[in-house]
């Protein structure tokens, strides 16, 4: 019998803790009662969730006046709408479904909240029918001939 020399040694020793168990706050403790130096760094604005800069306008808009507010559709508008829809007999929600957008969108436009979208305009106008936008509001939409 050969007995087996043996060159290496192993030696088994438990991992360092991972980078989130480093952080914990039974980890800073415990190193804390060891004595050991522990380096710690404030983030600025941390957890905020801050994605754009406050820029020097902020007082200005605070302090909005006549020339810097957006345009709104005017009530006529509005009512032109209301009109137009209720002789299709189409109720808000069925002119909102028949153009492709939100119910809201067109509750907006009929009290006069709405900022004005042309897209969306003509899209009205075209589904009830009335000019909404030029001199001639609440005219008939005139058909124009297709051209070739």
């Amino acid at each position: 019998m050969a007995e087996s020399d043996w060159d290496t040694v192993t030696v088994l020793r438990k991992k360092g803790p991972t980078a989130a168990q480093a952080k914990s706050k039974q980890a800073i403790t415990g190193a804390q009662r060891r004595g050991e130096d522990i380096e710690t760094t404030k983030k600025w604005s941390a957890g905020q969730n801050k994605q754009h800069l406050v820029t020097k306008n902020t007082a200005k808009l605070d302090r909005e006046t006549e020339e810097l507010h957006h345009d709104r559709v005017t009530l006529e508008v509005g009512k032109v709408i209301q009109k137009g829809r209720q002789d299709k007999g189409l109720t808000q929600k069925d002119l909102a479904t028949k153009i492709n957008e939100k119910p809201q969108v067109i509750a907006d436009y009929e009290c006069g909240k709405a900022i004005p979208n042309n897209q969306i305009m003509g899209k009205i106008e075209r589904a009830i029918g009335l000019k909404l936008r030029g001199k001639d509001i609440g005219e008939p939409l005139e058909a124009k001939p297709k051209t070739k």
